[in-house]
């Protein structure tokens, strides 16, 4: 996709983010149709979920400026201020396997990372992926610090999948973060300088995921889109310590495999271990990443 300049300077326009701003960016067939729009919400996941019960179509769309309620991976809060940054969940109803749930998580990173470069950011701006769906930044060559989030729950009926909701925060035109998350977490605003349409950078988020996530189902594996979800990962070739409740140990994250998995070499000698999305984190040595 070319890169489409999405930029919104601070006294040029008004940054609206509603139906109209982001139905007029989006180039998709279904993802994004149809799309609601709310001032303020508990969480949109849960909103999609009502929604689902009531019959929607894959491809339904919640977008709120403000969450409540908002969620994070194993139980956490998801800090939502108002209208500041972009907070949505979208319906699928994926006919796959039960184990290929996660890969969902892993195609919608991919297609917020691609999104970014559809923005006129600065030069200086470094995006990535912490494996396996945190979205990254780094200013300068510096540190890399988290500004978007994704959180994938799935409902299952008869042991088969009903439907799967992902849910994505970005942090995008927030002024600051607390002094508690400063040193991981950031918005792009703070780090390019600029505040950006947050209609676009939502439209642009599923003009990159309705591709991917149709390759994906067409392939029945990752493969077609392994190289470029590679590419962007931040952890290759790094140190990582990994957070096994089993154990805790560290290696040097070497390559994915077509599961989604991260294959770390571990620092005892072992065998390379193959580390799944599921209830293990994964940490720089010395930070973040």
């Amino acid at each position: 996709m070319t890169n489409k300049g999405y930029r919104l300077a601070h006294d040029q326009e008004t940054d609206i983010l509603n139906r109209t701003e982001i139905e007029k960016r989006l180039t998709t067939i279904w993802a994004g149709h149809p799309v609601f729009c709310k001032k303020e919400t508990g969480s949109t996941n849960d909103d999609i979920m009502k929604l689902a019960d009531e019959g929607a179509a894959q491809g339904t769309l919640v977008v709120a400026d403000h969450q409540t309620a908002g969620k994070g991976r194993r139980g956490r809060t998801w800090i939502s201020p108002e209208g500041e940054n972009v907070y949505m969940s979208i319906l699928l109803r994926p006919h796959i396997p039960v184990s290929e749930a996660p890969m969902m998580t892993l195609i919608m990173a991919l297609a917020a990372y691609e999104a970014m470069q559809d923005l006129d950011l600065p030069k200086n701006l470094r995006f990535g992926i912490k494996w396996p769906n945190d979205l990254v930044v780094s200013v300068n060559d510096g540190p890399y610090k988290k500004f978007v989030g994704i959180l994938t729950e799935m409902r299952l009926e008869d042991a088969e999948i009903k439907d799967v909701t992902i849910g994505i925060g970005l942090n995008l035109n927030q002024e600051a973060v607390s002094e508690e998350i400063a040193e991981t977490a950031t918005t792009l605003y703070l780090a390019a300088g600029e505040k950006v349409s947050r209609a676009a950078a939502a439209a642009c988020c599923w003009n990159h995921f309705e591709p991917d996530y149709e390759e994906y189902l067409e392939a029945g594996s990752l493969k077609p889109l392994l190289a470029r979800y590679s590419s962007a990962l931040v952890n290759i070739g790094r140190k990582v310590r990994i957070l096994d409740p089993k154990g805790e140990y560290t290696g040097t994250a070497k390559a994915v495999t077509e599961g989604g998995e991260l294959v770390v070499t571990p620092d005892d000698g072992g065998e390379d271990r193959c580390i799944g999305t599921g209830e293990i984190s994964v940490r720089g040595v010395m930070g973040y990443v």
